[in-house]
């Protein structure tokens, strides 16, 4: 079966590409002006602007599944289970691209709609295999998806360490913390410090493991697995680190990436202003040079893990007279760390926390600066004018990460779907029994499958160097919405149990709708993708 199946699966993902290709092709002159895309055009032809960044996407999705594949073929570890969930997958994306890709539940896009032909589907798969894929899935308790990654043995040990703790330590916990609305303990983060958590890819000179964004992706699989606000602990740290290697002074990264590191200081990340959301060329939070310090006013917004941080990447204007990117500089800014009761004892800075529904265990914030001081040389690389040069410079690996905690996000509602889909008894058997449910374990799985891959994929590039922003985004914007299916699908297989917040999917439930919303929208990280692939067929 191996085979003919790597023959279907090679056929689909080239006629995924072509595809893409023709699709690229009928946008491209509708946006396009003297030459030039033109981004008056790109918001009017928005529907297949961003419908091309899906169907790339998903073309992109079957190359990563048709090499996976492979790579196991040739080990002799394309065993059943994997043959099945590839063919799944295959079967299941290449009828949408041939009939219609859901952008989101309301917006589809077909062929048509670029106006070109629809390609041909090379693989089908019957509910006789499904009902087989469903059966192995059973025997593994949902664990099939994760033992054949095609990973390194390095990675695999990692993967289970930091398994080992999330069950340990955040699991049990993590629904009472999310209920109560909770700070992740201060426990919990010095045993995460402890790990290496927090230095995960700063280079050994500075004392962190320096082992790359792969292994960042399987940490923080793992520990989204358990519970989102503990996957997300890292990122204010992986952006803080990033943000100092890549445009720090010397000075600046042998002062703060050691502590970072060791977890001695707790980093958050300052950008988002109330009026701005994702148009950060209209911010207007301004730094005022005053002697050996720069006086920050303005309000910011939806910043997480605030009261509890030490310091802030802090994304400010420095000159007034600018508009749009110019003139925003990022700084390093210092502060006493906050709690409950009091969360911003900071001379200047004023602010309080903004409840939500999920996403917890740091918490969010709104924050006023008036009279709020920095010290001058705590400008990021010593030059005003490079903020968003700088933070822009941190997209490809903060996307990434974020589609690595999508994944943990997904596996986590698949295995509570499961195990609810076994557990419970209806009509005398298990509900796992009717195809209706089975059929939605085994899709969640093959995607949760797919979109592993396509998140590795981008972080290996990264890891080698290699420019990643486009693969990136496809992680983090096909990631996000596999993460939403499969908890929406997991809580319907619960039933109205689901609905009752003593479950824990109805936590999952929650955690999963912000992923299509920070790090960049579902609809800004589509028109990203999409300018991206259009300028490249420009040249």
């Amino acid at each position: 079966m191996s085979a003919e199946l790597l023959a279907g699966l090679d056929q689909a993902a080239n006629n995924a590409a072509k595809y893409a290709e023709a699709a690229r092709d009928a946008v491209k002159p509708l946006v396009s002006k003297g030459g030039k895309i033109d981004r008056v055009a790109l918001h009017r032809e928005q529907h297949v602007v961003h419908g091309l960044a899906w169907v790339a996407t998903y073309a992109e999705t079957l190359r990563e599944v048709r090499d996976w594949a492979r790579a196991l073929g040739a080990k002799g570890a394309f065993g059943e289970t994997e043959q099945l969930l590839a063919k799944l997958l295959v079967a299941e994306y290449s009828a949408q691209l041939a009939g219609g890709v859901p952008m989101t539940q309301v917006e589809i896009i077909r062929p048509d709609h670029f106006g070109v032909v629809a390609p041909a589907v090379a693989l089908t798969i019957t509910q006789a295999e499904k009902s087989r894929l469903a059966a192995l899935l059973h025997e593994s308790q949902g664990r099939a998806t994760v033992e054949n990654t095609n990973l390194d043995s390095d990675f695999e040990m990692i993967r289970d360490q930091f398994r080992k703790f999330a069950d340990d330590k955040i699991m049990p916990y993590a629904h009472g913390w999310h209920c109560n609305d909770e700070l992740i303990p201060l426990e919990i983060l010095n045993e995460m410090g402890e790990l290496g958590v927090f230095g995960l890819t700063i280079p050994e000179e500075y004392g962190g493991s320096g082992l790359g964004k792969t292994a960042m992706c399987v940490v923080s699989e793992e520990l989204s697995r358990a519970w989102i606000g503990a996957g997300s602990l890292g990122t204010r740290s992986e952006i803080a680190a990033e943000l100092i290697l890549i445009g720090g002074t010397a000075e600046q990264k042998a002062e703060w990436l050691p502590k970072i590191a060791s977890a001695e200081i707790l980093p958050t990340a300052v950008f988002t202003e109330p009026n701005t959301g994702s148009d950060l060329g209209s911010l207007r939070t301004r730094a005022v040079k005053d002697g050996e310090h720069y006086v920050v006013t303005g309000n910011k917004t939806w910043i997480t893990h605030a009261a509890r941080a030490d310091v802030m990447t802090l994304l400010v204007r420095t000159d007034p007279n600018t508009n749009g990117f110019n003139g925003l500089s990022m700084l390093l800014a210092p502060k006493q760390r906050g709690d409950d009761a009091t969360p911003f004892p900071t001379p200047g800075m004023s602010g309080g926390e903004i409840e939500v529904i999920g996403y917890r265990g740091m918490k969010e914030y709104e924050i006023g600066f008036d009279g709020f001081k920095v010290p001058a040389g705590n400008l990021l690389g010593g030059v005003e004018g490079q903020g968003f040069k700088q933070l822009m410079a941190t997209f490809e690996s903060a996307r990434i990460q974020t589609a690595a905690r999508a994944v943990g996000v997904a596996q986590s509602a698949l295995e509570l779907g499961l195990k609810y889909a076994i557990d419970r008894k209806q009509f005398g058997q298990e509900i796992f029994e009717f195809p209706r449910v089975s059929n939605k374990l085994v899709m969640i799985a093959a995607e949760v499958m797919a979109v592993r891959q396509l998140t590795y994929f981008s972080a290996r590039r990264k890891d080698s160097g290699k420019r990643c922003d486009l693969e990136a985004g496809m992680a983090k914007l096909l990631a996000a919405r596999v993460a939403w299916a499969a908890a929406d699908n997991a809580l319907q297989i619960h039933g109205g149990n689901g609905f009752a917040v003593e479950y824990p999917i109805s936590r999952v439930l929650a955690d999963a709708r912000i992923l299509n919303i920070f790090e960049g929208a579902g609809e800004i990280q589509a028109m990203v993708i999409a300018r991206r692939l259009l300028e490249e067929g420009a040249n």
